[in-house]
């Protein structure tokens, strides 16, 4: 089946690790027909418009984008892309599966959890103002909407990919308006799926936790903010944000990315890890039905990075890009053979 597909290469690395992981779908016999469209510095530069229209209405008509690290200014110029893509697309949950990588070197053993983050407001929302000089309020939004959503999600996905258990992370000890509002919604959800366990958890229990006990998490529902924080930390379990995918969903689009940095310092020069776009790719196969061939990928990637003969330098290896992505290459040829 063929497929029509927004590809936005990205900032600093993100051309590389795209390029490899384009080379790999095509290696493992899949029909997509590439949208490329340029989104953050690298539009910025070229037209005055990180977010162009034009990425935004190819993305809609295709329903799938696939995304490559993008880079935010810190404390100044054009406001997060990553943010403005999910806002304008609807892109409500982040999905982030963690789980332990055959031959990639962690602290943690059988890790397997998934990080179901809300993706649109909480202090996300950017609606900050300075009261007066030196003092800034940032408001943080919750709505039972949002909320109520981002919680049916959690379950629905949990019951579908047969996980037992939803633990709803927060801070409404503090906050208990706010996070309150989220508690009350997960609960209301929880009611709704009887053979789903479910627990709560305050945030900073749920961190020292995490870095104790990781096997014990099955599936974590979070408000943005520490949503956005937990799943990094859960990255860092099992091996870095190199080796983790996530997926951006909404009601009828779905944007595929890596969420790791651009890295300046070594972009340009074909020594950066492809693997976290790749799984990410895998995620987006899955979405499009093309099940067969994510595993397929997936189980050449584990003969590549068990065999321990052919990694980059961040898994302790001496690798470029593309001789990385070749030996997964050469794995499906073989496996096509077999």
């Amino acid at each position: 089946m063929k497929h029509t597909i927004t590809l936005i290469p990205g900032d600093g690395i993100g051309p590389e690790v795209s390029d490899a992981v384009v080379t790999v779908l095509a290696a493992a016999g899949l029909d997509i027909e590439w949208e490329p469209h340029d989104a953050g510095a690298t539009a910025f530069a070229r037209t005055g418009d990180a977010l162009p229209p034009s990425l935004l209405e190819s993305v809609r008509r295709n329903r799938v984008a696939l995304k490559g690290p993008i880079a935010t200014p810190i404390a100044g110029g054009f406001a997060s892309v990553n943010v403005g893509l999910r806002k304008a697309l609807g892109l409500y949950a982040n999905l982030r599966p963690v789980i332990n990588l055959p031959g990639v070197p962690s602290r943690f053993e059988h890790v397997d959890l998934v990080i179901v983050r809300e993706n649109t407001e909480d202090l996300y929302a950017g609606l900050e103002h300075e009261i007066v000089p030196g003092v800034v309020e940032s408001l943080k939004i919750i709505t039972s909407h949002a909320s109520a959503r981002i919680a049916k999600f959690a379950f629905a996905y949990a019951r579908t990919n047969h996980r037992t258990r939803v633990t709803a992370v927060h801070k409404a000890n503090i906050m208990k308006r706010s996070d309150g509002l989220f508690l009350s919604c997960t609960r209301e959800a929880a009611s709704e799926y009887p053979d789903v366990t479910y627990d709560e958890v305050i945030v900073d229990a749920a961190c020292m936790h995490l870095v104790m006990h990781p096997e014990r998490f099955d599936v974590l529902v979070l408000p943005n903010l520490y949503g956005d924080i937990v799943s990094d930390l859960c990255a860092g379990l099992v091996g870095g944000l190199g080796v983790v995918g996530s997926a951006n969903l909404g009601d009828d689009i779905a944007l595929f990315e890596a969420v790791h940095g651009t890295a300046p310092d070594i972009a340009g020069r074909n020594l950066a890890n492809p693997t976290a776009l790749l799984l990410s790719a895998l995620l987006m196969l899955e979405h499009i039905g093309e099940t067969s061939h994510a595993e397929r990928i997936r189980q050449a990637l584990v003969r590549v990075l068990t065999e321990r003969e052919i990694r980059t330098g961040d898994l302790g290896g001496t690798a470029t890009t593309r001789e990385y992505a070749d030996a997964i290459c050469r794995e499906l040829s073989r496996g096509v053979r077999s």
